[in-house]
């Protein structure tokens, strides 16, 4: 492919980013009365803010490499299909098995340095239902696979890190992440399938 089409597909890219985020916020508005899927491990993870960045400033820019490493137009559509599969499966369980975390574990957050803040301002559009599976590790998992051909086995470090960020910020249950991890493999799967 040319330079130019590697900036149109990232154009298109961030445009399929925002609009996917209209579908989960829908979903968070639509959400019916949710479950608490809280574990006792969940007492066990610590709450180290700082991972915020993680979750946030790794996460967008491996989604966006994925741009990068494909070969062709027809690729990068099927690549985009698997993300919108991969999307039309969460809204299932989004809608049909609503999770939310504590009201508790947002009020840790005192604001009091930089990454609670960041955090806030995460928590102010990402609310606490849509938690399971993890969103975040899900996209992380199917974007490692898709890298997997081109930067190995350590892609996979990738997703580790999304989920750590995941329950360190507390945003999630651990529950979530092997099941985002999962879904983000069954995503995956059926996109070879489909290649």
């Amino acid at each position: 492919m040319e330079t130019t089409d590697y900036v149109i597909d990232l154009i298109l890219t961030v445009f399929l980013i925002i609009g996917v985020y209209q579908f989960y916020f829908w979903c968070q508005r639509k959400a019916r009365t949710p479950r608490d899927l809280h574990l006792p491990i969940d007492d066990l993870i610590p709450y180290w803010p700082s991972w915020v960045w993680v979750y946030s400033f790794l996460y967008y820019p491996a989604i966006l490499y994925v741009n990068w490493v494909t070969d062709s137009h027809r690729q990068f559509s099927y690549i985009v299909i698997s993300y919108l599969l991969l999307l039309g499966l969460q809204m299932v369980f989004f809608l049909l098995f609503p999770v939310s975390t504590p009201e508790t574990w947002r009020r840790w957050n005192t604001r009091s340095n930089v990454s609670e803040r960041f955090l806030a301002f995460v928590q102010r559009f990402d609310a606490r239902s849509n938690s399971f599976p993890s969103m975040h590790t899900s996209v992380a998992m199917l974007t490692a696979f898709h890298l997997q051909s081109h930067l190995g086995i350590q892609v996979f470090a990738f997703p580790i890190l999304i989920g750590l960020s995941c329950l360190f910020t507390k945003q999630h249950y651990v529950i979530d992440i092997p099941a985002g991890a999962l879904l983000g493999w069954f995503a995956h799967r059926v996109f070879s399938f489909l290649l």
